[in-house]
């Protein structure tokens, strides 16, 4: 079993996968925000990792040769997008307020930095306990 199949690792890399796809969503809305008529879009959160990664969970499927099946879903994100106005709506029917995108971006940065900070800890475990005992 290699350090990547241990599920610890696996939801880390599902958590960093949706916190990567909420962040282009918001750059989405931010982008739109003089659009008349856009609605503000935000990831559903999954309340399983684990299982939004077993069924593919944004994470995409890499052919490492050309005599390799494609499969049919290879870029297909599984994490649902839906509508999420913010506060307030414009008389163009723009739903985006972009201090609350801005908001919503930082808080998923900081999530992302603490996943990655839980992955390079979780990393250093198995590197010490994978070490060779030195002798007393």
């Amino acid at each position: 079993m290699g350090a990547a199949d241990l599920p610890l690792l696996n939801q880390i890399k599902g958590r960093l996968a949706w916190l990567d796809d909420r962040q282009r969503v918001i750059a989405q809305n931010v982008a739109n925000a003089d659009t008349p008529g856009y609605g503000a879009r935000d990831l559903k959160t999954p309340t399983d990792f684990a299982q939004a990664l077993r069924q593919g969970g944004g994470l995409s499927v890499t052919r490492t040769n050309a005599m390799h099946i494609a499969p049919a879903n290879a870029n297909v994100s599984r994490f649902h997008v839906g509508k999420a106005p913010d506060s307030e709506t414009t008389l163009d029917g723009n739903s985006v307020v972009v201090e609350e995108q801005m908001l919503k971006m930082a808080e998923s940065r900081m999530a992302y930095d603490a996943a990655i900070g839980f992955y390079q800890k979780s990393m250093s475990m198995i590197r010490l306990a994978a070490k060779k005992p030195t002798s007393a």
